[in-house]
């Protein structure tokens, strides 16, 4: 499909092209459109849909710079998404009406990489997204891989975007793993970048590198050592807190004590994997215990069917979890 869009001659083309055709790119780039400009007319060719979809976007963007606004890298994105979303019900409506329902029921939760919707892939995660969407505070406890901290990133992501909450914490124990690392050299952030690692790879999943960097620097998006929670009281913010098996009670008490006004916490982590020198003092543990039967706290579990890497994954988690520790290799003979 082949369509061509005129811009008007009074509205600047830069600031819809975008200096260097930046916006171009990004909706080329976004919708796999062969996208090409000339004095005042886009060609634009490809499949249908992305065809509507980029028409879409170079409409919202000659109306905005006609009202005199610039649109940024972001707000481009957005609109990409949203074009996407709307070619997609007029291409495709029987479909589009189900993505409807789930957006509804909470099944699908849209983040910013280009408005690709995070979803459940089991009923055991679809459990623990409602309860985060109907709980302010939820634990989600599970094995490897079963999602518990990308579902939950996802979550707090969705709920910064559509305004429910003014900032995202992202809170995690640095406790290692079996190893000593020993002193790591740098600043703060370089100190405890290793343990936060994984929150950041989350992250990287549902927003482009530049949004990232701009949300830390405004303090929209916070990644933070548990160590440094303590005093604080965050208000409109969704706060997660990941590896939780490895607090020790106080530092739990401490980390739930932290939820302020109109603010969301979820709590993740795998009770097989505590890395704490005495096991039997894992705050996450103990707050299960203690805050089971409270209302307004949620405990979703989760187990090896949910888990979404690798399959072997999922292969090895059972191995680990039914066969006895084997403390000397088979067939060994000490006698």
């Amino acid at each position: 499909m082949e369509t061509t869009i005129q811009v008007p001659d009074s509205v600047d083309r830069v600031p819809v092209y975008g200096v260097g055709e930046r916006n171009l790119k990004m909706i080329r780039e976004a919708l796999g459109v062969n996208l090409t400009a000339r004095e005042g007319t886009v060609r634009v060719l490809g499949e249908g849909e992305a065809v509507n979809a980029a028409s879409l976007v170079l409409d919202t963007l000659i109306r905005a710079t006609g009202r005199g606004v610039t649109m940024n890298r972001q707000q481009v994105m957005d609109a990409i998404a949203e074009a996407g979303w709307q070619a997609a019900k007029s291409h495709r409506p029987g479909q589009a009406a189900r993505e409807d329902e789930a957006a509804a029921n909470g099944e699908r939760m849209s983040v910013y990489a280009g408005g690709r919707p995070v979803t459940a892939k089991s009923p055991n995660q679809q459990a623990y997204l409602d309860a985060i969407r109907s709980h302010d505070l939820v634990f989600g406890i599970g094995p490897a891989g079963t999602g518990k901290t990308y579902l939950a990133v996802a979550a707090g992501i969705n709920l910064l975007k559509s305004g429910r909450v003014k900032k995202l914490v992202l809170a995690r124990p640095a406790v290692e793993a079996g190893e000593k690392l020993g002193f790591l050299p740098g600043d703060q952030f370089a100190k405890v970048n290793p343990y936060l690692r994984p929150l950041l790879d989350a992250l990287h999943d549902m927003m482009d590198f530049a949004t990232i960097k701009r949300f830390i620097a405004n303090d929209v998006v916070e990644i933070s050592p548990l160590a440094y929670m303590r005093g604080r009281t965050l208000n409109d913010a969704a706060i997660i807190l990941d590896e939780a098996q490895n607090t020790t009670r106080g530092q739990m008490q401490m980390f739930l004590t932290r939820m302020g006004q109109r603010s969301k916490m979820v709590i993740t982590g795998d009770t097989t994997q505590i890395d704490l020198p005495e096991p039997g003092e894992s705050g996450l543990i103990d707050a299960a215990r203690r805050l089971r039967r409270v209302p307004g706290v949620a405990m979703c579990a989760l187990d090896t069917s949910d888990v979404v890497r690798h399959e072997l994954v999922q292969r090895i988690i059972e191995a680990y979890t039914d066969a006895p520790a084997v403390r000397e290799p088979p067939g060994v003979n000490r006698g």
